[in-house]
């Protein structure tokens, strides 16, 4: 979801986006659920990779290319990069021992393993012992050149709590890793030595790489690397920060490619307070859940909710009431009644105002005119819960200034100029605040501005820039007066009570 929001909002700077997702596919966890599940691994992975595609579908998240590491594209790719860093010299054949867990597909030092030598992320999962003869990639070669690339750039790894685990983890010493495994099936055989099978995270960091090929390229290196490399930002999960702003930048530069431009580590989710597991019966069910209440309640609450980079909880009492209260009270009611008095006071149009003339005294104005440039820079640093506090506030002083400036007593006394003025500034207001949500909240977003008398979908990726280009639309004064209104009704109906069981 973070990643739809950031590609939405430079789609609406105007910038060249792709947007990249996907499945890594290969590995002994892969392989051991599909037999336990009597499927034969590809079929399984095709099913697997199918359900992400209709949750993503679900949840409003347009991405521009869905990676797949089974796909033979995905195979030459990571043939190539292999070589690269063979003919380095980084690559050789050694022998591997050590504690691993196949579902984090790592091996792990024995001083952080739980007791029982259970896995530290998997706690329900005891670690194996290996001894085996592997290929290693000379990580520790890179120890200094990757110490080097941090200083020079402090936000390649972000937030910074993750940057100080790397660089701890770094400074201790780096050791080569191994990058195959053997008696193993369901992966990329290893270039001239088949009994080898490379190592799953080897073979999956490179699923960034097919991704930019174009549908008819040829897959090489050269190609996939012509346009789009080195990428702005990975977003990844904190548990496998290391594979990301350790190992891959290492093999990029064994390999003498640029190194993407940041990774960014989030956080993990509980519910009610504690971590999810099967064993604790306490998951969460996103199909259910965006079911039950739709994309965007789903989008808003964890990208407000939960400051990004952080471990955050959901609670859904506490799910429904922030909903309830933002955007239903603050934003859908604000609009539901702004929008009444407009039509019966105005004629069924935007009020026909001077934008310049309405008071700079006005209380919502100094908000209204600095809040485009303050949610574009939180959305460029990740900031969401910030970006979507400060479009809330435009909601609730619009509230209170619809309150203070009463225009159903203005209209009686005759005061036509303040009725018109009042009423543009509050339904600017909501326009305002339902553009800088839009990248969080489209469809809702959509049905204010349509309401408004727009015929723009924020959904329409490809009209988008076109339509509604943010240096206009995230200003104040963006609403033609004497636009006539659309079809007025509930943008989002209020949740009486929890309905998940």
């Amino acid at each position: 979801m973070a990643a739809d929001v950031i590609a939405r909002f430079h789609r609406l700077q105007g910038d060249d986006v792709l947007l990249i997702t996907g499945t890594d596919e290969h590995g002994q966890k892969i392989q051991r659920t599909a037999e336990q599940l009597n499927r034969d691994p590809q079929a399984h992975c095709d099913e697997i990779a199918a359900g992400f595609q209709d949750l993503w579908a679900r949840l409003d998240i347009q991405y521009d290319r869905f990676s797949r590491t089974t796909s033979d594209r995905h195979t030459a790719i990571v043939k190539e990069f292999f070589q690269r860093v063979w003919d380095k010299g980084d690559i050789y054949l050694g022998q591997q021992k050590g504690w691993y867990c196949v579902d984090c597909e790592e091996f792990k030092e024995e001083r952080d393993l739980l007791p029982e030598k259970f896995c530290p992320i998997h706690t329900n999962r005891g670690v194996e012992w290996r001894d085996e003869e592997n290929y290693f990639f000379r990580l520790s070669r890179y120890q200094q050149q990757l110490l080097e690339h941090y200083a020079a750039h402090p936000d390649f790894i972000l937030p910074e709590s993750r940057r100080n685990e790397v660089l701890n983890f770094v400074k201790q010493g780096l050791q080569d890793f191994s990058i195959s495994r053997i008696n193993l099936d369901w992966g990329i055989p290893v270039p001239d030595n088949p009994k080898h099978t490379l190592y799953v995270w080897f073979d999956a960091l490179l699923a960034y790489v097919t991704a930019l090929l174009d549908s008819e390229d040829e897959p090489t290196l050269d190609n996939a690397l012509s346009k789009w490399w080195p990428v702005n930002l990975h977003l990844i999960g904190k548990d496998i920060l290391r594979f990301h702003a350790v190992y891959w930048p290492a093999m990029l530069l064994s390999a003498g490619l640029p190194l993407p431009g940041a990774v960014f580590g989030h956080g993990f989710l509980t519910k009610d307070g504690q971590k999810m597991g099967k064993t604790l019966g306490n998951t969460l069910d996103p199909f259910e859940l965006v079911e039950q209440y739709g994309a965007d309640a789903v989008r808003y609450y964890f990208l407000k909710e939960i400051e990004f980079g952080k471990d955050g909880d959901f609670n859904e009492t506490r799910f429904v009431n922030i909903l309830n209260a933002d955007l239903a009270n603050d934003l859908g009611n604000l609009l539901n009644r702004t929008l009444k008095m407009a039509v019966k006071y105005c004629d069924g149009k935007v009020p026909v105002v001077e934008v310049k003339d309405i008071p700079e005294t006005l209380s919502v104005l100094e908000l209204a005119q600095t809040a485009g440039h303050d949610v574009a820079e939180a959305y460029r640093n990740l900031q969401f819960s910030t970006a979507c506090g400060i479009a809330l506030s435009l909601a609730r002083a619009g509230n209170k200034f619809i309150d203070e400036q009463a225009p159903w007593s203005q209209y009686k006394a005759g005061n036509l100029v303040q009725v018109n003025q009042t009423l543009y500034a509050v339904l600017e207001m909501v326009r305002l605040a339902a553009y800088l949500l839009a990248p969080v909240v489209p469809t809702l977003s959509t049905k204010i501005y349509q309401q408004l008398g727009y015929t723009i979908h924020f959904n329409q990726i490809e009209s988008l820039t076109q339509t509604i280009p943010f240096e206009i639309h995230s200003r104040w004064g963006a609403l033609p007066p004497g636009q006539n209104f659309g079809r007025p009704e509930p943008i989002f109906q209020k949740i009486l009570t929890p309905q998940l069981v």
